[in-house]
């Protein structure tokens, strides 16, 4: 699960920083083509309405030019007049020509009234160029009256609509941005909304694995202080044991031990006085006794010695040393305990012997101390991950819900036996039903050791 949310975290904020750089990159490049686009609106209006003004100058000039041709007397003055006007034809023809490049769809239709007027405009005053002096004098006034001036009218009247379609145009491309900004404002607001909703989403997440990791980090400490509390009050209570273990094992080698061969030795100067009286059969009774003390003690020191560690745990192996354990239980309580094994090999490691047999020793002493139980079966069965023990017993039980606070030091010293393996302890009791303690201690890789009471 913590790789699964390491995989989603990387996996949101990773896409939440490409889509902020999505978002960035397609910004700029929309803010770009915007700009490209007010740019080349604004050029060609610019560029347009500079030549239209020329066209629109040079127009007023060819009719000051013309009424200055026909109206002077004087022919080379005439002909200077003349000659700015060509000027003024080819300056307004490379207008016209310019403006054609940047002409739109709009304006083609004024744009081609325009020129036909302007040929017209030129084809009329092409002859009368050609006047003389009493020709210009006479036929000039009337000429500008009726042709020039209500012609360049009619042209700068064509010349004002191109303007004004000029800035329709115009305004028309600042709708076109508008609505490119506008576009813009939309993919933006849907591309934030997104990101603040992919980001809420990420925060809520982690809000909530922090939370949980809190909690559980909580909890983690709690347990480590209950554990830390009742190590100290076990080790307390392994130090009263050991005291008390010593004390027994004092008082069982001055009691029997120690009274066995003080008796012995007694014996033995009684046997020596005999020897040196020559009471031979007495000798020999004597020798009997002693040898009956020396047989106890030895029977005493080598039940102290099973007690500590029994030797045919090592010689012999799991399942008759658990055997013999049984049986001199029932030899000394009455209790009957039964032993089954199942496909246990020789070959457990020593660490989990001794355990199971340390297990089961403490679970017959319980049912022996407290269970008033008269049956106890033992089971063991070896399995190929894990052995399996159950120790149950038909005592008087008592409520699983009291399984903490009855937990002595016998049954926790089980519980960390089996935890120090790997394994997990329980135990099943209800009063009135007897009790079940259950082991499974892990062969191999111990797993996570964990201690839990069944109803």
């Amino acid at each position: 699960m913590a790789a699964n949310s390491r995989t989603v975290l990387a996996i949101g904020f990773g896409g939440l920083l490409l889509l902020l750089a999505f978002a960035g990159f397609d910004s700029v490049q929309k803010l770009r083509q915007i700009q490209y686009r007010n740019d080349v609106i604004r050029e060609n209006f610019l560029a347009r309405t500079r030549l239209l003004e020329q066209i629109r100058s040079d127009l007023y000039l060819s009719g000051t030019y013309v009424r200055d041709c026909l109206l002077e007397p004087n022919a080379a003055k005439a002909e200077a007049h003349r000659t700015s006007l060509l000027k003024t034809r080819n300056r307004m023809e490379t207008a016209l020509a310019g403006y054609r490049i940047l002409l739109n769809e709009a304006q083609a239709g004024p744009f081609r009234d325009l020129n036909q007027a302007l040929r017209d405009y030129w084809n009329i005053l092409a002859p009368v160029l050609a006047w003389n002096a009493g020709e210009r004098r006479d036929r000039g006034y009337a000429f500008l009256r009726d042709e020039v001036f209500p012609r360049r009218t009619a042209m700068l009247r064509i010349a004002d609509q191109i303007a004004g379609i000029n800035e329709a145009q115009l305004d028309a491309g600042k709708h076109e941005v508008i609505d490119m900004f506008s576009q813009f404002r939309r993919s933006s607001m849907l591309t934030i909304g997104l990101t603040i909703a992919v980001g809420l989403i990420l925060a809520i997440f982690t809000m909530r694995k922090i939370v949980a990791l809190e909690m559980e980090a909580t909890g983690r400490y709690q347990e480590t202080a209950t554990a830390r509390g009742e190590l100290k009050r076990l080790s307390a209570r392994l130090v009263d044991a050991q005291e008390n273990d010593r004390r027994a094992i004092s008082r069982e080698l001055h009691d029997e031990v120690g009274q066995a061969l003080t008796g012995v030795r007694v014996e033995l100067a009684n046997l020596s006085q005999r020897i040196r009286m020559r009471d031979t059969e007495g000798a020999e009774n004597k020798l009997e006794e002693i040898k009956e003390v020396v047989e106890e003690s030895l029977g005493v020191v080598r039940n102290m010695a099973l007690l500590l560690r029994p030797s045919m745990l090592d010689d012999l192996g799991l399942v008759p040393a658990l055997q013999w354990q049984g049986r001199e239980v029932s030899k000394r309580t009455g209790l009957r305990v039964r032993v089954a094994a199942e496909g246990v090999s020789d070959d457990l490691p020593e660490e989990h012997k001794t355990c199971i047999y340390r297990i089961v020793q403490e679970s017959l002493h319980n049912c022996v101390q407290h269970a008033e139980a008269t049956t106890v079966r033992v089971t063991v069965r070896q399995e190929p991950a894990c052995i399996r023990i159950g120790i149950q017993d038909d005592g008087k039980g008592f409520p699983s819900s009291n399984v903490q606070r009855q937990r002595g030091m016998g049954m926790l010293g089980m519980q960390e036996r089996a935890a120090h393996l790997g394994g997990t302890f329980s135990v099943d009791t209800q009063p009135g039903h007897g009790a079940t303690v259950s082991i499974v201690l892990p062969i191999g890789k111990p797993a996570e050791p964990r201690a839990e009471a069944v109803s």
